[in-house]
């Protein structure tokens, strides 16, 4: 998995409350194997008319936020199923960082597990960064995950994310990896378990 540590690119305001999992990436899509690309779908039945033409009023939709890698969101965002290829979609789309008030639980644990960060934030917080780029969407934003700072020009918050994903994002571990660097600790508890517990040492048939 991909490090995430601090990453300084341009934002899309998308600040709409209660975007769920079956919004950002529509179920018929989840008979697509990744490859064939869940980024170019991605929000295809909240960006598009009945016709399949895109509404203006959508900010995804517009071409001056195009290459944005930080989304900018609204409250309880990725709720509903726990579909993990709504954060490939989010992923391959080019988005590294959703910033929100809050997040659905399930996709902020297959964030995490995907390279993604969901740091929350406070909505106003949000909604003032939001303004200052729909003004200059051309405005460069950086997110530091070791701070747990968002910063452009001269404003500043904080954001909150739990310790463990927070590591993870950090040193690029996924779930195995995590577990790995405790090795250490585990192979102590073991020995001692063997001295404390030595019944529960299968023996040797004789």
């Amino acid at each position: 998995m991909e490090k995430f540590v601090r990453l300084t690119a341009t934002a899309c305001p998308l600040s709409l409350a209660n975007l769920n999992t079956d919004q950002i990436l529509p179920a018929r899509y989840l008979k697509w194997p990744r490859s064939r690309g869940l980024g170019t779908v991605l929000f295809d039945d909240v960006r598009l008319d009945a016709k399949g033409q895109p509404r203006d009023e959508f900010a995804f939709n517009n071409e001056t936020y195009r290459g944005a890698k930080i989304l900018l969101a609204g409250r309880n965002f990725g709720g509903g199923s726990s579909r993990e290829a709504a954060v490939y979609a989010l992923y391959d789309h080019g988005f590294r960082c959703v910033i929100a008030p809050s997040f659905g639980d399930i996709f902020s644990q297959n964030a995490v597990k995907n390279g993604l960060l969901a740091a929350v934030a406070a909505e106003p917080d949000i909604e003032k960064l939001a303004l200052l780029v729909r003004e200059k969407p051309s405005r460069p934003v950086t997110v530091d995950l070791g701070r747990q700072t968002v910063s452009s020009a001269d404003m500043s918050f904080a954001f909150e994310i739990d310790t463990i994903s927070r590591n993870q994002l950090l040193n690029g571990w996924d779930d195995v990896d995590l577990t790995d660097s405790y090795r250490e600790r585990i192979a102590a508890y073991k020995a001692k378990d063997k001295t404390v517990r030595p019944w529960t040492i299968p023996s040797a048939k004789q």
